[in-house]
């Protein structure tokens, strides 16, 4: 029995992990990192393998939340470094806004953000969207919707402010 676990998540492993890397390699913008959190994704569903019964949702949900994990890491030690340079400077400097998308999508709620890396940075149609995070098609259309209304907005506040 041990030997067809092995065996199911070794061939699991060669059929997904490539892309999964990939998806997360566009969202990290750094092969090493990519290749860690996809590896991570692996090693916490090898941990729950009995109990998974959609292993590829599980693997992109994973994934997805360790990506947000990184970027809220990336954005405190962000914040960190201008502090240090703001009580380095006397007369501080205006805070820069960031209008990367990435950034963007990263201050979604997680009802949002989910259905956008999946259907647009994975490439997964909306029905499967809907059938790894357990919406519905309708719910999850209305969720992309939703997220570039607000993504929109936000580039326009973003493109109005440097005018």
């Amino acid at each position: 029995m041990k030997r067809s676990r092995e065996k199911a998540a070794s061939e699991l492993f060669a059929a997904l992990y490539p892309r999964l890397a990939g998806w997360v390699r566009r969202l990290v913008d750094d092969d090493e990192t990519a290749h860690e959190i996809a590896s991570e994704a692996f090693t916490r569903l090898w941990a729950r393998w009995t109990t998974v019964a959609e292993p590829n949702g599980f693997l992109y949900v994973t994934a997805a939340n360790i990506v947000r994990d990184h970027w809220r890491k990336l954005e405190r030690e962000r914040r960190a470094v201008r502090r240090a340079k703001t009580e380095a400077v006397v007369a501080p400097h205006p805070e820069q806004t960031d209008p990367s998308v990435r950034l963007l999508v990263q201050s979604l709620p997680e009802r949002l953000r989910v259905p956008i890396l999946l259907h647009y940075y994975a490439d997964m149609p909306i029905r499967e969207v809907a059938a790894l995070t357990g919406r519905r098609e309708g719910t999850v259309k209305a969720d992309l919707h939703a997220a570039r209304e607000l993504l929109r907005a936000h580039l326009r506040r973003s493109v109005d402010h440097t005018l």
